[in-house]
């Protein structure tokens, strides 16, 4: 015989409450495929952050916030001006630095001379904007050097690890046990040259393991990093992964010791010439006028007062510039 018809609602004895009908929804565009965030055809919206903005990266992320940090701003425009009068001193005052009149020894400011004198006669103010260009070239080029050195070796390391970490740890140790101006003293002597790049090249020597030290642990927190072991399965070289890996996503702390260094190394810069041994006339540098002006403070407060103000407000930028990065490309800070 054939069955009765059965209700729409009826179950088989044991399952239990029937459920009501529920229509299908689909979630897209026509024929109800289902959009996927970033996939070709997705919506204009897909893939970003609440409230319609694209997510950033680290450098846009601390980019972001250095713009609206008024301690960046203001040790960046100190910066910016520093660097423009070291390479066009010339903007500021037409006066030679070098030119000297004896007879106006001491004297102090006149109309034209803002500064005054020094004990030779020469312009203190043409020397304070002249003495720019020394201190801020050891300093910008014996950061970079040493940024180099000591990133390249202490991201090889740290990347490499073994026999190559263990002999470069030693290395650096070595020269960690070398006070700075106690090397710096016994290394200017023995290389008696007062330009520049001696200078440089003993910061540089000095000054690359620190440096190293930071990129080595960078590294290694880094390559421990799910993206970098993903990269490794994927048949990614070792140069591939330092290149494209591992440099981009390590080098932020590198950067903002750097940073903070700059403005350490000029303030070494001008202690090694005070002390006689770093940079020697006729170059001008703020410090070769400290150590002169120090023997007449008494008789003449103005020749110390104007380059030793302006090394304190350039080193004090640098650290401040550097401090700022650091908060910006620390998540721990934010």
């Amino acid at each position: 015989m054939p069955e009765p018809e059965r209700p729409e609602s009826f179950q088989p004895s044991g399952v239990g409450t029937p459920l009501p009908a529920v229509e299908a929804e689909t979630v897209g565009g026509p024929g109800g495929t289902p959009e996927v965030p970033g996939a070709p055809g997705a919506p204009q919206g897909a893939g970003v952050q609440p409230g319609g903005g694209r997510a950033r990266s680290l450098w846009s992320d601390a980019w972001h916030d250095l713009r609206r940090n008024p301690v960046f701003i203001v040790s960046g425009l100190l910066i910016l001006f520093f660097l423009l009068i070291a390479v066009w001193p010339s903007l500021l005052t037409g006066t030679d630095p070098l030119d000297c009149d004896i007879t106006l020894s001491q004297e102090g400011a006149r109309s034209g001379h803002p500064f005054g004198f020094d004990t030779q006669g020469c312009d203190v103010f043409a020397r304070t904007v002249y003495g720019a260009r020394a201190s801020v070239t050891v300093g910008v080029c014996a950061t970079a050097g040493a940024a180099l050195l000591g990133g390249a070796l202490g991201g090889l390391a740290g990347f490499f690890g073994g026999w190559w970490d263990a002999l470069l740890s030693r290395i650096a140790d070595m020269f960690f046990a070398i006070p700075m101006l106690l090397g710096g003293l016994v290394f200017l002597s023995v290389v008696p040259s007062g330009s520049v790049w001696p200078v440089v090249g003993f910061i540089v020597l000095l000054g690359w393991p620190q440096l190293a030290r930071i990129a080595r642990g960078s590294v290694l927190t880094v390559k421990q990093a799910d993206f970098v072991q993903a990269a490794r399965a994927l048949g990614a070289g070792n140069t591939r992964l330092l290149l494209r890996h591992l440099a981009p996503n390590a080098v932020a702390p590198v950067i903002v010791v750097a940073t903070i260094a700059l403005g350490t190394y000029i303030a070494l810069e001008a202690t090694l010439s005070y002390l006689g041994v770093g940079l020697k006339p006729p170059t001008v540098s703020w410090g070769i006028d400290i150590s002169e002006a120090s023997k007449q403070i008494r008789n003449a407060p103005h020749m110390l007062l104007w380059p030793a103000g302006a090394l304190s407000l350039t080193v004090l930028a640098f650290i401040m510039l550097g401090d700022a990065v650091r908060d910006a490309l620390d998540p721990k800070l934010r």
